[in-house]
């Protein structure tokens, strides 16, 4: 994420209509997770400007990690309430099976050693407990966004499966935005083609990112979001989707 665009980032955390979906299909997961518990102990890991650790706070207490300094020190302005400390999700600076919840939203595919970020995060967790994942999938879809947010790779279902589940505790593992996936990829490869994002000034808000597409209010986000949005009783379900734009995984340590 490029320093000056962390307002418009913190905006769009709590606003675009992409965020808003992902989170409403994240957040029912993790609360079939929770069995109803509110005390649970959570370690959320690159938490951007925050706000996902704000909806994890219905579940307990949530503790915050950071890398980006500059974000940091934003996300600390911004939000003083919030438990944030500055780390790395490679060397985590907690006590081992520490936490009931450790999770990474979007966050392992900005690191090149993946393998380690994914070890850190068992670790620190406790026995019973769990780790959420959420990566981008398919190569298929790399595009400058993925450029601009600083993305190492996009990932296949399998990859995932592999770098978590060194044993049989994986309990969820699949794609999702699976209805929008079409609309996606054709954008994409039109736009790798034309470049249209390549050849925004400097002055656009997030110099290319998707979410200068339908970020506003109307129509088409609103449609966007009840596409997005609608693939939470399938989550709930644990209905493993056969493709999406995003994948999302759950891991339990016995």
């Amino acid at each position: 994420m490029e320093s000056k665009y962390y307002l418009d980032y913190y905006t769009a955390e709590r606003k675009h209509w992409f965020f808003r979906a992902r989170n409403a299909v994240i957040m029912s997961h993790i609360s079939q997770l929770a069995q109803g518990r509110k005390d649970l102990k959570i370690l959320n890991v690159g938490v951007a400007t925050g706000h996902t650790s704000e909806l994890l706070a219905q579940f307990g207490t949530v503790k915050s990690v950071e890398f980006d300094t500059e974000c940091y020190a934003f996300v600390k302005s911004k939000l003083p309430h919030l438990d944030l400390v500055q780390g790395s999700i490679l060397d985590l600076d907690f006590d081992d099976q520490s936490y009931d919840l450790v999770c990474a939203f979007d966050v392992v595919e900005h690191i090149e050693d993946d393998q380690t970020g994914i070890d850190e995060m068992k670790r620190v967790c406790k026995q019973d407990g769990h780790i959420v994942v959420t990566v981008p999938a398919f190569m298929s879809l790399w595009s400058h966004h993925d450029v601009i947010n600083h993305h190492y790779k996009r990932y296949k279902k399998d990859e995932i499966k592999s770098l978590i589940a060194d044993d049989n505790n994986l309990q969820y593992l699949t794609y999702f935005n699976f209805f929008l996936f079409p609309p996606v990829w054709l954008f994409r490869k039109l736009n790798n083609l034309l470049g249209f994002s390549k050849n925004k000034t400097k002055e656009n808000d997030t110099a290319g990112s998707d979410l200068d597409y339908f970020s506003g209010g109307g129509v088409v986000s609103s449609l966007f979001y009840r596409i997005l949005a609608s693939e939470t009783p399938l989550i709930k379900r644990r209905v493993q989707l056969p493709f999406g734009v995003s994948v999302l995984a759950s891991w339990k340590r016995p």
